[in-house]
């Protein structure tokens, strides 16, 4: 596990989750959080159930067996808007892994009512960009949160 990890949000069963704060600079001139920052909370959300539960994006690259994952997919659905000061939930939980693609599920909450909910496929890749499997190890890392 990462130093950092006390930082990488908590579990709560399945689903991970990650506290963000809605700044300035996450806004777009209406004081709401602009389209495209979701994909970044999205993102952040990912990456810190991966340290949490397996490796972080560096330790990936340092592997005796490096490897990244890509996005291929990604379905979001916006309801309600976030704003300036708002204190959120990124919730993430990992339903299969298939071959060299992740399928995950993703919703930016807040006080529990979901404002934004992606369907992502991510895909372990080798680091020319080539679909891989990924290791054993990682596999066996994030079984337990996976459906089943």
């Amino acid at each position: 596990m990462s130093p950092d990890a006390p930082t990488a949000g908590r579990f709560e069963g399945r689903d991970h989750l990650l506290p963000i704060r809605v700044y300035y600079e996450d806004t777009d001139f209406t004081g709401l959080v602009y389209h495209a920052n979701y994909v970044r909370y999205f993102e952040r959300g990912r990456s810190d159930f991966m340290r949490l539960t397996a490796k972080g994006h560096a330790e990936l690259l340092d592997d005796a067996e490096p490897m990244a994952f890509v996005v291929a997919e990604m379905n979001i659905k916006y309801l309600k808007p976030a704003r300036i000061d708002d204190a959120l939930v990124v919730r993430t939980t990992y339903d299969a892994v298939k071959g060299p693609r992740l399928i995950i599920s993703q919703s930016v909450e807040r006080d529990g009512e979901v404002l934004c909910r992606a369907e992502v496929t991510a895909v372990c890749i080798y680091l020319d960009g080539r679909p891989r499997r990924p290791t054993k190890a990682l596999v066996e890392s994030v079984t337990p949160w996976l459906k089943g």
